[in-house]
């Protein structure tokens, strides 16, 4: 006598069906997998403590000048070399990291939050909310963002960075909220939001626990990509004065000061740089290997 199949699995198993591996645990297991998602996420980690407890085992703080060792090349005493104004290249650089990572995370937490409101909204109720809040996303789509910010520069004084990571974060939703709103539209025909919607669930709440859940792939994604584009558009800010305001520093300060005198003390640009593009590379690799962790049509790992 044969087993079936059913007898045969429940004898493998202890008399219980196999259960299926949760959908995290697919996800993660798929971005473990990969190579340049395992890199990405060693360097950003590795990034995070250089730059969050690399100060505590320096003698220098990034205020801290040195007045005996004005554009000093790396030593025993300064790790990195000096400035021209004998701050600690280590340190204010470390400082600068830190800012830009805090700014450009906030900034795509922000923006992704604002995106998967408008867009979801707009899905979902269409008619007169769709048009306005669609009439909205396509003004700033139509804004010269990088002058905005730049005539709004001089708000962005001492200890206001909070509102520079709100504006930055206002001109980096609108592509994704599209996409959002596209989905959402989609996703209304799917018989759970219908049989939602006919047990008189609240419009808010299918839109928070039914319909953001089910776009919440994209929505990481779209966050982790979108740390690395803020924090180029800081860079990019603060190397024109339009950004973080001294006397704190951020990558893009630091880039404009160094690049005076990078030909004849290169250590003064090359390591912000360095950390740079060691982190936007990071986080676009993390992103894509989310991306093909979340999508199941992808190709293998790499």
């Amino acid at each position: 006598m044969t087993l079936s199949d059913e007898q045969l699995a429940e004898d493998l198993t202890g008399g219980q069906a196999p259960r299926a591996p949760s959908r995290l645990r697919v996800v993660t297991r798929r971005f473990l997998a990969s190579t340049q998602g395992r890199i990405g996420l060693a360097t950003l980690a590795s990034l995070f403590l250089l730059a969050f407890l690399g100060p505590l085992f320096s003698p220098w703080s990034y205020t801290d000048r040195d007045f005996s060792a004005f554009l000093q090349p790396p030593s025993a005493s300064h790790w990195l070399g000096t400035l021209q104004t004998g701050a600690d290249v280590y340190a204010v650089t470390l400082r600068g990291m830190q800012k830009s990572l805090i700014v450009g995370l906030l900034a795509a937490l922000v923006s992704t939050a604002l995106a998967a409101a408008v867009g979801a909204f707009a899905g979902y109720f269409l008619g007169w909310t769709d048009r306005a809040l669609t009439w909205v996303t396509d003004l700033l789509l139509v804004l010269p963002a990088f002058l905005i910010l730049a005539i709004m520069s001089p708000l962005f004084g001492t200890g206001t960075w909070p509102l520079f990571v709100i504006m930055l974060a206002l001109f980096l939703w609108m592509v994704t909220s599209k996409i959002v709103r596209g989905m959402t539209i989609s996703l209304k025909q799917r018989e759970f939001i219908q049989a939602a919607r006919f047990m008189g669930v609240p419009a808010v709440t299918i839109i928070f626990r039914h319909v953001l859940p089910n776009l919440s792939s994209l929505l990481i994604v779209d966050a982790t990509l979108n740390v690395s584009a803020a924090i180029l558009t800081e860079t990019s800010l603060s190397y024109f004065g339009f950004g973080i305001q001294p006397p704190d520093v951020s990558f893009g300060t630091l880039i404009a000061d160094g690049a005076k005198t990078a030909v004849y003390a290169p250590w003064t640009f090359w390591f912000v740089a360095g950390l740079l593009v060691a982190t936007v590379l990071a986080v676009n690799l993390v992103g894509d290997a989310l991306r093909d962790a979340f999508d199941p049509t992808s190709s293998r790992p790499r």
